[in-house]
Parts: C-alpha cells; structure tokens; sequence
C-alpha cells in the first residue's frame, strides 16, 4: 500500500489540473522541477538526465527533470522555440518564514507570442501574438500584439482558397504563435502549422464582439475606439480584444505599455500578398536560406533595433498615398544630401539600447538594473541627435525630433539610484548606488564592517591559539564556525564549544562569534529585502515614463531608417524616384538592388517604359540565362522600393503608383496537399487574374510551362488577352515566355509590345550581353546553357544535332516570314558573312529615277532574289 502525495506535491497537482497542455515548473529550492509526462519532454527536448523521486498517483516511480533557477531562461527559452507553452509556478513565500508547505502560485505562462525576457528574445525583431478571429462574410479579423514593445494593430484576411490573403499576413508579419478560438472548424489551423506558427485554442467568449470593445477600451482608458480606426471593425476587435486578454493572462499583469492600436486594413498599403513576397525575396530567401540574400538585407544598415524593426516595417508595407511616399523621401533625400550629418547620427544611434524593449519590461515589472543603465546612457544621447539639426529639416525629421522627450526626469531618478556596472538580474543585489537611500547605506555598511570583523577576527584568534592553520567559515546549517584540523586540537582553548565533527577537522563557535553573526546575518537578510523593496519601488516610479519612452523609441526608428536609406543610396549609387498618380512606369539605367551586390563584375543596368493606357504588356523573350527573370524581378523591386520612400538603383526612375504586385516566377509544388507544380502555377495565375487593377504590376515568367507545349501556348496566349482586354488601359506586365509564336500579338494587341535580350553568336558558342532591346527572337539556345551547367558532352552534341534536325523539318516545307528580330552580333573572327545579292543590287539602285509601278516591280524581284527564288 503506498502513501499519499506529499503536501507539495498536491501543491503540484493541483497547479497541473490548470494547465494540462503546458509543461510545469515547479519551484522546489534553487531548482525548477518537472514530473512525469512534462519531465520526459523536457529530458528530451533539453537534453538533460531523466530520474525519479517517489511515486506518482498510481504509485508508479515518478520521472523527474530539473533545472537550476538561474539557468532556468535559457531552457525555457529554448522549449518556447520549440513550440511548447511553459508555466512558472514560484515559491511566493520566504521558507523561512512559512508555517508548513511553502505557498506557490503561477506567475507566468510563457507561449511562442508572448516573450518578453531580453534572455529569451532571439534577436530585434517583432515578436507576434496573431489572434484570428472568424467574421460572418468568410474572412477572417487579425490582430498583432508584441508583448515586448507594445505595438498592436489589427489586418484582415480572407477565408477564400487555401486562406491565401490571410497566409499573406501571416508571411508579412512571421507571427510566432497564433490563438483561435476553441470550437473553429477548418483547415485553418493546421495551414498555419505549416507555416511554423504554433497554434493555441483560446476559449470562445474571449472572441466575444463586445466584450472585446470593452476590454480595448479599458485598456487605452477611452469610450470608444473610433479614435484608432478601429470602429465598426468587429472581426478585426474582437480579435484585437482576445490577444490582449490572452496576453495579460500569461504575463499575469495588465500590460500598461499596451496602450493603443493600430489598423493596417491591408487596403491603405500596398498589397504584396505571400507568394510575391517569397518570389521577390523581400525578407526571406526564396531557397529557405535565411535572410542574407533579400532585399531587405541590402536597405537594412540601421543602427537600432527599433530602426531595423521599422525598416521590415515599410519594406512589407509600402505606402499608396503620393504625399506620404514624396514626405518619406523627403527625409531620405536630406540624409542623402547631407553626409556629415548622416554619418554623426547613425554613429549616435550605434550607442542607443533597445528603448521600445525596455520600457515593455519597465512596464511589466521584469526589466533589470542593466537595463536601466543601458536606457540612461540612451536618453542621455538625445540632446546630441536633437543638435544635428536645424529648423529646416524635412517636416519627418521635425516630427520624429519633437517626439523625442528630454527624459530628464528618468535620466536623473535613473543616475542617482543605480551603480554605474550594475548586475544583470535584480536578485543579484549590489544595484542600488550609495546615498541613495540613507538606512540602505547603514545596513550596507554594517554588513561590509560585519565582514571586516569576521576577517580580523580570524587572524586574531590564530595568533592567540598559535593555531595557523585556523580558519572561520560559514553555511547556511550552522552559521559561523572556528574550523580546526586534527593534528591541531590539542591546542583549542577551553572556552571553544564544539558545533560539528568532520573526518579531517572538528568545528567550534563561541559567544562573540555567535553575537556578531546574528549582527551581521540579519543585517544582510535586511540589505537584500531593502534594496529589493528600492528597486521594485524604482521600476514602479519608471513605469509612468513608458508612453513618454515609446514615444522615443518610435521616433529613434525613424530616424534610423531615414538615415539608413539615405547611407544605402549613397554607398550604392541610388536615386531619388519621382511619385506620379499615372499609368507610367518609366526606369532609366535600372538595377536589381540584390543581384548586383553579389556580381563579381558590373551589373548591366536596363531601361523600362510601361504605361497602363500605352506599353502596358511587355513580352520578353530570349536566351536562358540572358537576364529576364532578373530584370523583370528589379522593376518591382523599384516600384516597391520607392513606394516604401526609399531612392531607387537606377539613373532614373518615374514611378506611377502601383497599388498591387503579383508574380508568378519558377516552378514550385505543394506536395502536402497534393498539388502538382501545374496546379500551383494554374492557382497562383487564377489569383493574379481575378484580382489585379489598371493599377497594379503584373510580373508573369513562364506561364504554361508545366503542361504540354500545346496547351501551355494556348493558356499563355489567353493571359496575355486577358490582361489587355478591351479597355484603353490595363495592369502594367512583364510577360516573360519562349512560346515564340506570342511575339505576334504585337501586331494584333494594340498595348504590347515585343523585347528580348541582345546575344552574341560566334557560331560555335553564345555571350549573353543582359541587354534588353525591343523585337523579339525565337531562340533560346537551351543546350548552350545545358553545356555551361555542366551536361556530359555527349548529350549537349546530340542535343545540338536533334535541335538542327528538327529545325530541318520545321522549315523544310518552304520560305517563310522571319517572325523575329534578334539581336545577333556575330563574331568577325568566326569568318566573313556573305553579302545578300539583294542587298548588294539594292544599293545601287535610285528610287528617284522609278515610276511607282517599277518601284513596285522592282520590290517584288527583290523579294525573291532575297529569298532564293531567283
């Protein structure tokens, strides 16, 4: 018969029947502690050793892994990542003071969305809590709240195929956890799985409409939220509303940073949905690779981390408003202009801490003496940004500066209560500085003269036992001891009362050692509940600077990324874009911003003229490998580039203001949903199709690739009608295709216009010059490229012999009309080409001398001579 579970661990069980789906740590002492299911999970994902200790309910042995308590941020940290939910559950009473089992609570619940330790954020960037929220119209409210900064806002997105304009969001924002509510039915959650994000239900009446609106409201002290942009929107808060509450429940606090929201309805943006993200590789390599190779990589040389989270920001977000984007450049264009002050700012911003972070852990209760140091020596720099300029800086710049507070106030509170090297963690001690507090200052000095007495008293006591050996220790059983070794006993005076025996030693205490250690003991348990009492107090004092602090951080971001845009315009020879409410697309010199900063040689830049109501389709052909799906891929990035208010790679650039781009660029499958590469090309084009605006740019390579050569022609054909349609303007394309027969809907679509990439043949091989010029070809010399990726030369030959054959075949059923006009610059050391005998014969030949009827005549013998029919 086994006995019952220990008060403690009653204590245990109770806790767990609240959290069944999260794992537990349980403080027991200077370890956190796991049992049963939750120890094995932590054993594995941790890598630490799986014991036992007594017996569980059914008096099996029950598994137990632990970590020590000052350690215990880096594991939780690294099961968070791994998508688990932890719960604290802390000792709430001193031991020492409890009557029976120790009390323990919950403190905190840590989920993937709801970090805030400095320890456990793994880098600057936004950390999000999406919440979902289903609406009545098939679409879905979203709100986005980062715990550790504050910022919240609220987006939508539709319920329509695979949950595209909500996955979109998802790929814009990289939310790390998503709540939805319990009983929502679908493949939502499992979509969202695939996309790395860890899915929590959340209980329904947190999704509640009305209940939401209040809670926002309360939050942000007001009656209504019409103020925000939030009104009427009721997916969207009550969304927002369940986010919140499932935030201050994990964090067990009301969360004051939090103290607005933001709608971002993609709508008043520049859409740039989930796939146009991945093909352009604005934030993420398009291989997975990480984020080395993106757009973002090249514009992000801010200095801050709230600079660099400001960047992400526009860059996935690019605005459609012409006074907005001219204003963003604006400032860029000053920092462009103004090198000395660029480089004098971003070299005082290098000094700034993450202020936006900090004032979320002030706020929260959680931030650290190191923190506080680091935000002081931050706010202390302000006067010398604010000096940089002059009342005639752009009006961004002036806004940015106006919202930067002198703190004063913190800077002072800050300076006169904490050391200048503080600890990390307040429960190291030692924080508090010296005149701060008088009684502090007292205890301290009594414990560091208690300290003095002990050292002093030891040498005392060696000289008058001659005991040299002798030595003064202290633990936490016995308190002070006089330790002497055996050898040496015989020489311990009588007044030394025995306290412990050890193999080697025996240990003793007298009266004055016992009468200075209560001194010195309750001294320095009173020093550390002081100085943790004066801290607590502190960081309470500095929670009502918070908005003040956010209002800084912001605008710290700001200029960061003005700056930054300008220094990366200036390192990389950009240009200031000129924002047109038109139909025109006019780039002159242009450059892929990415490409061009991994050539080993210079990159070939290229001109571009789309105008919705003119040249709106451009159909590229030419060689593989000539450049067009990277020339293609850096108009929209220009387009995106300037409409987010940075200066653009190009001579020149007239951008009429682009509300959407789409593309549909490589061959991708979705094999986990049983989707052939065909299917997700056909899917992606029916979402560009159905969806683009006279406005938007449309970036098409390859269209019907994935099927038959007949059927893929037939399709690539129709798009192109499609998009051009009947009206006098349509959405600006690039359509980039080696379906030859394409290049004669020039002559029968009033709006396209044929270009290709100019090649040169010597014959035997091909250079590509990456030269877009207008016309077309019908040649793509695929097995060249073949040779130069490394095919067998066996293959490549054959390949080449199959290819003259079959273009044997193809022309042998007599002359025909070129249908092209490529390019080719043959190479004269190839040998001499000979002269055409029409050519030669119409070089002498004067039309002045002709009657029209011989002129006429004259032109048709011509022809067949040129032809080879005479």
């Amino acid at each position: 018969m086994t006995s019952g579970p220990t008060p403690a661990m009653r204590q245990y069980y109770s806790v767990k029947a609240r959290y069944p789906d999260a794992i537990l740590f349980f403080q027991m002492g200077d370890f956190y502690e796991t049992f049963g299911e939750d120890a094995g999970v932590v054993a594995r994902e941790l890598d630490i050793v799986l014991t036992s200790r007594g017996r569980d309910k059914n008096g099996d042995r029950m598994p137990l892994a632990g970590v020590p308590l000052h350690a215990a941020d880096g594991y939780i940290a690294r099961l968070v990542n791994k998508g688990y939910r932890v719960v604290i559950c802390d000792q709430v009473e001193d031991p020492k003071t409890a009557k029976g089992v120790v009390k323990r609570d919950v403190t905190r619940v840590v989920t993937p969305g709801t970090l805030i330790d400095s320890s456990m954020l793994g880098s600057a960037g936004a950390q999000y809590l999406m919440a979902v929220a289903p609406d009545r119209k098939d679409t879905f409210g979203l709100a986005f709240l980062d715990v550790s900064t504050g910022e919240f806002f609220i987006s939508s997105g539709s319920g329509g195929r695979d949950y595209a304009d909500l996955v979109s969001e998802v790929v814009r924002y990289r939310p790390t956890e998503a709540i939805i509510p319990e009983s929502l039915q679908g493949g939502l959650p499992g979509r969202l799985e695939t996309l790395g994000v860890t899915v929590s239900r959340y209980r329904d009446d947190a999704f509640d409409p009305d209940a939401a609106y209040a809670r926002l409201c309360e939050q942000f002290g007001t009656t209504t939220l019409e103020g925000y942009g939030c009104e009427g929107l009721t997916a969207p808060v009550a969304a927002a509303g369940a986010a919140l509450r499932y935030a201050q429940e994990t964090q067990q606090s009301s969360l004051p940073h939090i103290s607005g929201i933001a709608s971002r309805i993609p709508t008043g943006n520049m859409v740039l949905d989930a796939i146009t993200l991945r093909n352009l590789e604005i934030t993420t390599s398009i291989r997975g690779s990480g984020d080395g190779n993106t757009l973002l990589s090249v514009l992000d040389t801010t200095e801050t981390s709230m600079g660099s989270r400001t960047m992400r920001s526009f860059l996935i977000s690019p605005l459609i408003g012409k006074t907005a984007i001219d204003e963003r450049l604006d400032a860029v264009e000053h920092f462009f202009d103004h090198a000395l002050e660029r480089q004098e700012l971003r070299s005082i911003l290098g000094d700034f801490s993450d202020i936006e972070r900090i004032a979320g852990r002030i706020a929260y209760g959680n931030a650290g003496p190191r923190d506080l140091a680091t935000l002081k020596e931050s706010l202390e720099c302000i006067p010398d940004v604010k000096s940089l300029f002059s009342d005639d800086a752009p009006l961004l710049v002036r806004e940015a500066l106006d919202a930067m507070s002198d703190h004063a106030g913190v800077i002072d509170l800050v300076g006169r209560a904490i050391v200048d090297d503080p600890p990390a963690l307040a429960k190291s001690g030692g924080m508090i500085r010296e005149g701060f507090n008088r009684k502090l200052d007292e205890l301290r000095h009594l414990a560091t003269t208690g300290k003095n007495w002990i050292a002093e008293f030891q040498q005392q006591e060696r000289e008058r036992t001659g005991i040299k050996s002798l030595k003064v220790g202290y633990n936490r059983v016995f308190g002070y001891y006089i330790e002497v070794t055996k050898p040496n006993l015989h020489l311990v005076p009588p007044e030394y009362e025995r306290r412990q025996t050890l193999a080697n030693a025996e240990r003793y205490t007298i009266p004055d050692l016992r009468e200075k250690e209560a001194m010195i003991a309750t001294a320095e348990e009173r020093l550390a509940a002081l100085e943790a009492e004066l801290y607590t107090e502190l960081v309470r004092t500095l929670a009502a600077h918070v908005p003040d602090l956010q209002a800084t951080a912001r605008a710290v971001g700001l200029l960061d990324v003005y700056a930054a845009l300008g220094e990366v315009a200036a390192r990389y020879g950009y240009s200031r874009p000129v924002i047109e409410e038109s139909g025109r697309i006019i780039i002159r010199d242009g450059r892929h911003p990415v490409v061009e900063r991994h050539l080993p040689v210079p990159f070939v830049p290229n001109d571009t003229e789309l105008d919705a109501a003119g040249d709106q389709i451009m159909i590229i052909t030419g060689a593989n490998m000539a450049g067009k799906s990277t020339y293609m891929r850096a108009v929209a990035l220009c387009c995106i580039m300037a409409q987010m208010g940075s200066f653009v790679p190009a001579r020149h650039a007239t951008i009429g203001i682009v509300d959407r781009v789409f593309t549909r660029v490589g061959a991708f499958d979705d094999l986990a949903s049983g989707q052939s590469t065909f299917m997700v090309e056909m899917l992606e084009l029916a979402n560009i199709l159905n969806n683009a605006t006279p406005q938007s740019l449309v970036v098409l390579d390859e269209i019907g690739r994935g099927t038959s050569t007949l059927d893929g022609c037939s399709i690539a054909r129709a798009v192109v009608e499609f998009l051009h349609g009947k009206a006098v303007a349509g959405s600006r394309t690039l359509f980039a295709t080696h379906f030859h027969d394409l290049i004669d809907l020039e002559g029968s679509l009033a709006r396209v216009k044929n270009f290709h990439f100019a090649v040169k043949d010597t014959g035997s091989d091909v250079v590509f010059l990456r030269k877009i010029i207008p016309g077309a070809t019908d040649r793509s010399y695929g097995v060249h490229v073949a040779r130069l990726a490394g095919i067998p030369k066996k293959v490549t030959d054959r390949a080449m012999k199959l290819l003259k054959e079959a273009s044997g075949r193809e022309f042998s059923g007599g002359p025909r009309a070129p249908r092209y006009t490529q390019m080719l610059l043959v190479d004269p050391g190839e040998g001499v080409v000979e002269e055409n005998p029409a050519v030669r014969e119409l070089a002498t030949l004067n039309p002045n001398d002709m009657t029209p009827i011989e002129a006429l005549n004259t032109l048709c013998r011509l022809q067949k001579l040129a032809n080879g029919e005479e």
